[in-house]
């Protein structure tokens, strides 16, 4: 048992330090990103977004919000929703927009 235990935590280990495959890193945000048609779109551009994404919106809202980019007008009926879970959403999207151009550009 110990034996394994030990294998385990070396392949754990090693695991996490062997550089990952760089398509590995996307997240939705990112592939939504790049799929979009605008023109100032970048992989580095879109990485960047999806970093900013990762540490200011939860999994469940990065998947929500990653749907605008193809549906800008779900973003609007949001927006004016009056439910209280929509107004938390929307000001947290508000939030990472504006870190994500402080650091994006």
């Amino acid at each position: 048992m110990r034996k394994l235990a030990i294998a385990a935590l070396s392949i754990a280990v090693l695991a996490s330090a062997s550089p990952a495959p760089v398509m590995a890193g996307l997240g939705v945000i990112d592939r939504a990103c790049r799929k979009s048609d605008r023109s100032a779109v970048s992989p580095q551009l879109c990485r960047c977004i999806q970093k900013v994404a990762n540490s200011s919106l939860s999994h469940g809202e990065r998947r929500k919000v990653a749907k605008w980019f193809s549906d800008p007008h779900q973003a609007q009926v949001m927006r004016q929703s009056d439910r209280p879970s929509d107004e938390v959403l929307w000001k947290r999207y508000k939030a990472f927009g504006e870190l994500a151009k402080k650091r994006c550009g």
